[in-house]
């Protein structure tokens, strides 16, 4: 299965080939601030099955204030979307945002995680898998 997406100015274009190794929404600190919103999704490949087709891509490391781990966020120059990144905790995967797909709708969240800094008003669907921490691998 192949699919498309880009950032918010056009200039990143990105396409992902094979299904997800898993498809997470995640409510840490990092990914809030990522993502500017209650919690980011991200949908995981593993690296060879995402290809930046257009563009050249930035990228910014830092350190995880809970885990101390590495995250490398990799974004557009130009709007400074957030298209992707890889954590040093899942070495050869790559998150890829949920909302930078063409269509947003294809893929299925299997798990909320990092549930314990979640905001109050937070409402799981029923069946979810929900994880006060991280999901292991």
């Amino acid at each position: 299965m192949k699919m498309h997406g880009g950032c918010q100015c056009g200039a990143i274009r990105f396409s992902t080939s094979d299904t997800p190794v898993r498809t997470i929404a995640c409510h840490c600190t990092t990914c809030k601030l990522r993502s500017g919103s209650p919690y980011g999704v991200g949908v995981y490949f593993n690296d060879k099955d995402v290809e930046i087709t257009q563009g050249d891509i930035h990228t910014f490391e830092f350190r995880s204030d809970t885990t101390g781990r590495w995250i490398k966020n990799e974004f557009c120059p130009s709007c400074g979307s957030c298209i992707s990144w890889t954590l040093e905790m899942r070495p050869g995967l790559r998150a890829v945002a949920g909302g930078s797909f063409d269509n947003p709708n294809w893929y299925e969240i299997e798990a909320h995680i990092w549930t314990r800094s979640a905001r109050s008003d937070m409402r799981y669907p029923d069946g979810m898998l929900i994880h006060e921490e991280s999901l292991q691998q």
